[in-house]
């Protein structure tokens, strides 16, 4: 049987402890007159004063560390990102550095476009986090010498005019 049945009506159950406090109190002084409870409950003031300073304390040191938890997760999410752009901007560049020397005897241009700025600019923006205008810029120009390079392999060299033949 649980201590539940066995409490009069009204009477709060065990698993909260201020209402169970509550009632110990009023059964010890149920039989005190209005005037010996008033001098009771004021001399009382104080430790429920302490008490209540205690657990506001508490509260406050409890979202505290719960504010330092919250920034310690906040700060290694932001370091595993700063790590995983390091590792991909590492990648890339290694990677255009590699397809730059393989394309290198059959298209110089393509190779030097991939050496470029556009790979200083990539690995700056994985890396470094940030892209500037001039960044941007530099790319589109060595873009568009590239592809003036490509366009000028890919014609044939002009035809000399035919040259008549020598009169006799």
């Amino acid at each position: 049987m649980s201590s539940e049945t066995h409490l009069p009506a009204g009477q709060p159950p065990e698993d909260d402890a201020v209402l169970s406090a509550g009632a110990r109190i009023a059964a010890q002084w149920r039989d005190l007159g209005a005037e010996q409870l008033g001098v009771a409950l004021r001399a009382m003031e104080p430790q429920l004063r302490r008490e209540h300073r205690e657990r506001m304390l508490g509260i406050e040191l409890q979202r505290e560390a719960e504010q330092r938890r919250h920034e310690d997760r906040q700060r290694e999410r932001a370091e595993r990102r700063h790590r995983v752009e390091t590792v991909t901007g590492a990648v890339i560049a290694l990677a255009m550095l590699g397809a730059a020397v393989y394309v290198a005897p059959v298209n110089g241009w393509l190779s030097a476009l991939l050496c470029g700025p556009s790979l200083l600019a990539l690995v700056k923006v994985f890396v470094l986090r940030r892209s500037d205008p001039e960044d941007m810029r530099a790319v589109s120009l060595a873009g568009r010498g590239a592809t003036n390079a490509a366009v000028q392999a890919q014609q044939p060299p002009p035809q000399p005019p035919p040259q008549s033949p020598p009169v006799v």
